[in-house]
């Protein structure tokens, strides 16, 4: 009876992390290029017990013969999803969305001191200013760079205009005079679901050599292509909101159900404590 309320505990507290991911997409299902995450669930480790006096009767079984005593369910993965998200077009000619599912913006973020590229698909960008006044950086609506393909987008300000084209180049208008300053460095992500979750809409790579991979197992350059991106359009988040409250009630059952296991065998444990008193 002890087993069975382990088992239960330590379910529950593996379906809330289930539950925290759920809320997590819900939450971010207006956010802008957010992809997703889902939960996979594996058993633990569990004892078979061979219980059965005459074999033949289970000739017509499905499942493995005798009992299997089990130590409850863990969280085996998460799983990202890169599905397309639908895409809206804007009046701002800053805005752009990433056309191939798997590719990704690189950006440049810097806490502590240490520099780090970590990559999203949010394409809302913005200008802010340079290392002098004269000069304007293409970044995130966080002031983090966009990369291009010389490193972050800094150009002269004091332009009439703006515009991202379809291959990444950022073209901008002095009059009559038009100039390519830039072009944003597009990435294409092999293996996604080694990413993790860095925060702010955006994912880094894990400790590579934990894993034995090499950057070129994960990231690659996106091969040459005409239209990586529409400009003045965004993705919108690829939360499928139906789903989500579908995962939201079927896990809070599950809880619930785990929940009662625990209560019913205490309870079962005071009856018979009080049976032998």
């Amino acid at each position: 009876m002890s087993r069975m309320m382990i088992q239960a505990a330590v379910t529950m507290n593996q379906l809330q992390n289930k539950l925290d991911i759920v809320g997590n997409n819900i939450a971010n299902s207006q956010t802008t290029g957010y992809k997703s995450r889902g939960a996979e669930f594996s058993s633990l480790l569990y004892q078979q017990i061979d219980n059965l006096n005459n074999p033949d009767n289970g000739e017509q079984r499905l499942t493995p013969d005798g009992i299997r005593i089990g130590s409850g369910a863990g969280l085996g993965a998460t799983t990202l999803n890169l599905d397309q998200g639908s895409i809206v077009s804007s009046d701002r000619s800053l805005d752009t969305a990433l056309l191939n599912k798997n590719a990704l913006f690189q950006i440049q973020v810097t806490n502590n001191g240490e520099t780090e590229t970590m990559y999203t698909r949010d394409g809302a960008f913005y200008l802010s200013p340079g290392t002098d006044e004269q000069s304007v950086t293409l970044t995130t609506k966080n002031g983090n760079p966009v990369l291009g393909e010389n490193g972050p987008i800094t150009f002269a300000d004091g332009f009439d205009s703006i515009s991202i084209r379809d291959n990444g180049q950022v073209v901008v208008e002095r009059g009559s005079f038009v100039e390519v300053v830039g072009t944003i460095d597009i990435v294409e992500a092999i293996r996604p679901n080694v990413l993790e979750a860095a925060g702010q809409n955006m994912f880094r790579l894990p400790n590579l050599e934990e894993l034995d991979y090499n950057l070129a197992d994960i990231i690659q350059d996106v091969q040459t292509q005409t239209k990586l991106i529409q400009s003045n359009a965004l993705e919108q988040s690829n939360v499928d909101i139906s789903q989500q409250m579908s995962d939201l009630i079927l896990t809070q059952r599950s809880y619930q159900f785990n929940s009662r296991t625990i209560s019913m065998s205490d309870q079962m444990m005071g009856l018979v404590n009080g049976l032998r008193s």
